[in-house]
This record gives C-alpha cells, structure tokens and sequence, in this order.
C-alpha cells in the first residue's frame, strides 16, 4: 500500500493550533504499560510515532477484554487536556476506551476510540471526531488504564502540563555465589526409592542431589493434607514419603531447599465439575472469587501449618496445630506434631500460576495471584484468623512468588499495585507488598525452528540476557532491588522435542545440553539473577518427543549425564566465586572474585555454530594461569598449566566455557606478596611461610577451592610451617590475618 495523504479538516487544524500555544505533548515510555493477561509483546508501537504500524493484537489472550496500565512514577504528576488519536487499520466492534485512575482508586474513563474514521486523527469522542480537547481535564493521575480486545489506535497522544519522575533506584548488583545459580528441581523420589523403602534415604539419591547448589522440591498439596484439616509430614499420607528426613538430609549436607507448593488436594478438586477436573487449577474450591483473599484461606493455612514444623519459630501454640496421628497399618510410622525445625527457609506458593494453556480455570491474573499471595503471606495482613499464613508462623520465612511462565515484568507489576490498592504502604513509605522474592520460568527456544536456541541468542522477540535485565530493572525500580530467582530453564535431549538440543559440530546433543545449561548459569550470574534452578534431576519419560520429557541431567541407573559432570565441577571448583565484571563479548569474557581479592575468569564462545576463538587474557603479575574446563565422564575438570607472558595468556576459545586462575611463580621457587614467601610452590608435604611479624600473634588459615576452611594455625614467629601433606591435589588459599590487616595467597598441592 502506498503511503497515505493525511487529511485533516479545517476545524481540526485550527483545534490543534490553538491548543499546542498552550500545553505540550505528554511523554510516555512505551515500555511502562504492562498489560494484564498472557500479552507476549507489549504496546510500545502506541507512542512510538509511527502512525503506519499497528499495535500487534495478540488474538489468543486468555483474557481477550483486558486491561493495561501505566503507573505514573514517584514525583511525576501530569494533567491531561486533550487526546487525539490515529486511525489507521479500522476497528471492530468493541471500543479501545482510555482511563485514569485517581488517588483514591477511582477509575474514571476519559476517551474511547472506535476506529470509523480511516486514515486520520481523530479525538477522544468518537461522536466529535475533529476535537480533541477533554470536556473535563484529567487531573489527580495516579495510572493510565487502557481496555481493549483485539484492535488498538496506531497511535495515541497525550497534551497538557506534565512533570518529570524523580530519578528511580539504582540497579545493584548483589554478590552472589555461583553455587546459587547452579540448583535442580526434583521431587521425593530423588531422595528415596519408591519401589522398596519410601520412607528411607538412599544414599545413593542424596549423593545425586549434592552435586548441585540447591534443590527446588515440587511438592503437591495433596501430600500435606490428603485430608481436609489433617496434615502429614512424616510420612505422608499419600505416597509415605518422609519428609523430615529429606530435609533433615539436605540440611546436613549443605543443600539449600526451596520448597514449591503446587496443585490441589483430592478434596478441592473434587468440588470442580467433571469437565473441569484439572489438579493445576487455580487453588480455590470452585466458584470462587478469584480477587478475594478469603478465598485462599484453605491454602493459606496449609502454609502455616508446613511452616510451623519446617521454619524457625519455636515458638508457636501446639494447639494450632494438627497432624493424621492414626496408623494405617500395623507398623506404620504415625506423624506427631514438631514445631519449629528450622529446615526450611524458602517456600514457593503455587508454580506458574499464569497457566493460559489450560483456560481460565488454572490462569489468574497478576492482581488476582496479589490475593492468592496475600493470603499466603500473613492472612492477608492478619484478618482471615489465626493459623493462617506462613509469615504468622515464622516471620523470617522468605515467600517466593510463583515462577511465571511467560516471562514478562507485566505479572509481577500487576501484583506490585494489587498490593498498593488493598494492602497499602508500611510507615517507611514502601509497598506492604506480600512476597519476598520474584521468579521467572524461561526456556530459550525458537518456537518456529522447534528446537531449543544457545542462551545468549535472541529468538521470538526476547532472549535470556534481555529479559533478566528486565527483571533485575524493574525490581530496582518498584521494589528497592528485590532478589530475582529463576526456578526453571533447560532443554530436552529427544529429537521429536520442540525445546531440544542439537547437535553442534562434533558435540552430542548431551554435550550441547551441558554447555548450553553451564553457560545459561554464567549469563544469569552476569546478569545479578541470585538463584536458579534447573529442570531437572531426572526424565519425566525417557525417550518421549514431548515437551519437557527428557530434560533430566541423569540418564540410566542415575547415572550423570555431561550437564550434571559440568555442573558438579564447576560447583566444586568455583561455587564460591561471585561476577566481578565482564571484560569482553565476543568472546565471553567474565571476571569472578573470591573473598574480594582471588580472581578467576570466564571464557566462551556465546553461540551454536562450533566457533572457536583466541583471547588475549591479562593477568597482571602472576606467574602462570591453569585453565580448567569442564569434562564429561570425570568427576574433576581437565586441568593445563600454561606460562604467564608480559603480564598476558593466550586462551583458546570454544562454545564450551573454561576457567582460568592465575597463580603464582611455579616450581620451588617462592610466591611473594608484601614481603611474605610461601614455599615451595606446589607443595608436596610441608609449605613454610616466611616473612611474617615477629612476635605479633597472626591467624593462618587454608581455604580450598570452593572457599571451605581445610586447615588453621595461630603463631608469632616470623617463620611458620604447615602440614599439607593429607589435602587432595588442587588450587588452595592461605588468608593471612592479624589485627592490622588481612591478606590471601594461593598455592597448589601436588601429588
């Protein structure tokens, strides 16, 4: 189509000439809309200027007359006079109607657009089209809305008195170990064998699930309270798993746990007409008021009562409590009340409660999941009654929103200012918001090429590395930098999979898996994502095409795939480190640091194609650099040792990250740092350290790699040995500390 003339009548332009001597077009940032229903592209092209492209109407929303809102932000405040609208592509029959919403929560609708007048502007009345001035300025704006369906104006614009937003928080970024970005979803029977001793831990299983930096536990609800009011723990009432003894296990064991209540019990399911049976729905007995908070009370107690014996707080009145203290058969286990076993520290209320595949009866907008939280919460701030809400049993629980699927910062928006609307603000003028930390799902895939994509590529108008930033901005700019976690990312191994890695030059599909899963770590570290969480420890069916079935990082007999080899490696060898800074793109280039002061860095290839690479790395004064990079089938990475030339080292490399860590001067030659010598360096047996202050006490202490404390000493002399005889070969850390001051060096134990 030609490019149209654009016609305005004589009325119109005088209406306009008059008004621009007075008020001043409103800016808008296209990218503050959020919209409340499944929308995966946003409204951008309304004010973008482009009166010829319209705004893309996404026609299977599942809620196809919605709403969008634009918060205005603190300090920014605008009167709006006059609308004007451009008419481009026509309409149907449902009107594109514009609000304001006020300072008491009033929504006041200002002007509607129905698309009659092809190819022009036109105003806010549809009966007036050539005037645009409001009958009624708009003042008191607290937020734009907008209701629509299916058609939008191309264009919109605002005119009136307008002032800036104050500047908004700053993004920090927090320093967060690696091992926290290198976690697995899995479930009871990743710690026990159902098929012989459900309510024992296999060692065997428990040994799987270390190898990770945190274990996200799908737990249904069913499991807790297969009984209406009568809840079970150990064992459960519904499969006699033990659930003290897998957290008891984990807590031991190092392995952090976050705990996701999801699904519906038997007996809220059972209120659901037949066609509508689905144990996913939303989590309300049928009929419901999906806004209403007093509606998840069932599952806000459950809550409290899960929290009560998992959390911290002694604390807590017995009475409250109730457990199915019957036994089932003759020697079966019979559950007691425990209170306050400090085992759990976060819990996940519902998973992906954004569920637009399956219909309105498991999707809940972002307001309407503020109440399902809120609930959840603290009773929705203490008013549904005691015994409800997981905050009124441990007030130190952190809640973790539920990982939504689509990820888009639209969910959580509407959730921030269902919370401004019903919860208010606490006396330091924030947001008595009813979460503690947001969550994201994100797959990197192409849904046209049905296959999965390299994490750092871009695809269907969104990419790993954007959408974290997203995130990470918008918590900066609503929640005082809120933590952000992503509790799902992966790819299948099965080639009938639409989310499937493939193969890559002369890598396996499992070796393109590992890498693609070790580098979705490494961009989510970058980025100041705090946790994530793999899907998952094991297939969900083993040789099926269907979305999700083979994602596990096991194979066979529990056997590691090379994801689970990459991934236990460099949580043992670097689990500790936390992203300093990225030094180059192309190739990746990352630098971590261990206690502010042992540096490592980063290297890889961000692609799909088997490119291969040379980077000139600096590293200052150190002698030599080894670079270890990870290796299927082993439980070490492969270490090489190469010469540090003028302060540089050459690293080769590939789509496969490797780790460089620059040491000291090699051989029995000593390391020196501020008159300080450890030798000999590597050390087979004793390492001495001389040059210490004479007569001044200093604490000595060997760290090794992941940053745990292997061996410690106290003396006053200048000279000191230190047995290492019994350590296992690798890099190690000497912290050097007196009252004056604190300092590090590394040294190798050799065979």
């Amino acid at each position: 189509m030609s490019k149209p003339i654009i016609i305005l009548l004589s009325s119109f332009l005088v209406s306009l000439s008059s008004f621009a001597q007075t008020i001043q077009k409103i800016p808008l940032d296209g990218n503050r809309w959020y919209q409340l229903t499944n929308a995966e592209k946003g409204l951008q092209q309304l004010t973008d200027g482009d009166l010829y492209t319209p705004v893309d109407a996404q026609y299977d929303k599942i809620i196809p007359l919605h709403e969008s809102y634009y918060p205005l932000l603190k300090g920014e405040s605008m009167i709006i006079q006059s609308v004007r609208f451009y008419d481009w592509v026509g309409m149907s029959s449902q009107p594109f109607v514009l609000y304001i919403i006020d300072s008491n929560w009033t929504r006041k609708p200002i002007a509607s657009f129905d698309g009659s007048k092809y190819d022009r502007w036109v105003g806010p009345y549809p009966n007036r089209p050539d005037i645009i001035q409001l009958d009624t300025p708009a003042t008191n704006i607290m937020y734009l809305m907008l209701v629509s369906q299916n058609d939008y104006p191309s264009e919109m614009e605002l005119y009136g008195t307008y002032k800036a937003p104050l500047p908004v928080t700053t993004v920090i970024k927090k320093k967060n170990p690696l091992s926290g970005l290198l976690g697995i979803n899995g479930y009871e029977w990743n710690f026990s064998d159902a098929r012989t001793d459900p309510f024992s831990i296999d060692p065997i299983r428990l040994k799987t699930v270390k190898q990770f930096g945190g274990f996200r536990h799908y737990m249904d609800w069913q499991k807790l309270e297969y009984r209406q009011g009568s809840y079970t723990y150990s064992p459960t009432r519904s499969g006699s798993w033990n659930y003290d003894a897998i957290y008891e296990a984990c807590k031991k064991e190092g392995i952090p746990v976050l705990a996701c209540l999801k699904t519906l019990p038997d007996w809220m399911l059972a209120s659901y007409p037949d066609n509508l049976k689905d144990n996913e729905n939303n989590p309300v007995f049928y009929g419901k008021n999906l806004s209403d908070p007093a509606s998840y009370i069932e599952q806000a107690k459950v809550g409290f009562q899960y929290v009560a014996r998992y959390g911290k707080n002694k604390n807590i009145n017995p009475a409250l409590l109730n457990v199915f203290d019957s036994s089932r058969f003759t020697g079966d286990e019979i559950n007691t009340i425990k209170i306050g076993l400090g085992l759990i520290e976060y819990i996940e209320c519902e998973n992906e409660r954004d569920k637009w595949w399956k219909g309105r009866k498991a999707y809940q907008t972002g307001r309407e999941y503020a109440a399902n939280l809120s609930a959840f919460y603290d009773g929705h701030k203490g008013s549904l009654g005691t015994g409800v809400g997981v905050k009124n049993a441990d007030s130190s629980i952190k809640v973790v929103m539920a990982g939504v699927a689509l990820a888009s910062t639209d969910y959580f928006r509407g959730m921030i200012d269902w919370c401004k609307e019903f919860r208010g603000f606490l006396p330091d003028g924030s947001v008595n918001i009813c979460w503690d930390i947001i969550n994201y799902h994100l797959y990197t895939n192409d849904s046209k090429a049905q296959r999965g994509i390299a994490p750092e590529l871009k695809s269907n108008n969104t990419n790993a590395d954007s959408t974290a930033k997203a995130f990470i901005l918008n918590a900066a700019i609503y929640l005082n930098n809120m933590p952000v976690w992503v509790t799902e990312t992966g790819y299948d191994i099965n080639p009938g999979s639409p989310n499937k890695a493939i193969v890559v030059g002369n890598k396996t599909v499992l070796q393109t898996q590992a890498d693609w899963l070790l580098r979705t770590a490494l961009l989510y570290a970058r980025n100041g994502i705090e946790k994530q969480f793999f899907y998952q420890l094991e297939d969900d069916n083993t040789g099926s095409p269907k979305l999700y079935a083979t994602s596990g990082l096991l194979g066979d007999a529990l056997s590691n795939r090379p994801a689970a080899d990459y991934i236990y490696q460099t949580k043992m060898q670097f689990g500790n480190y936390v992203f300093n800074q990225s030094l180059n793109a192309d190739p990746i280039v990352d630098e971590y640091l261990l206690n502010d002061t042992g540096k490592m860095y980063v290297v890889y290839i961000p692609d799909e194609k088997g490119r291969t690479g040379v980077y000139t790395l600096q590293i200052g004064n150190a002698d030599s650099a080894y670079i270890y990079t990870p290796t299927a089938g082993a439980s070490e990475m492969t270490v090489s040792k190469f010469k540090v030339n003028n302060g540089n080292i050459i690293v080769n490399a590939s789509e496969t990250p490797v780790f460089v860590k620059p040491v000291g001067r090699s051989g029995g030659n000593p390391t020196t740092v501020t008159g300080i010598q450890l030798f000999p360096n590597p050390v087979k047996h004793s390492i001495t350290i001389q040059g210490l202050q004479n007569g001044k006490q200093q604490h000595l202490t060997v760290f090794n790699s992941i940053g745990k404390r292997v061996s410690q000493a106290i003396t006053t002399s200048n000279t000191f040995q230190m047995n290492m005889a019994s350590l296992p070969t690798g890099i190690y850390y000497l912290e050097i500390r007196n009252n004056d001051q604190k300092q590090t060096l590394s040294f190798i134990k050799s065979n």
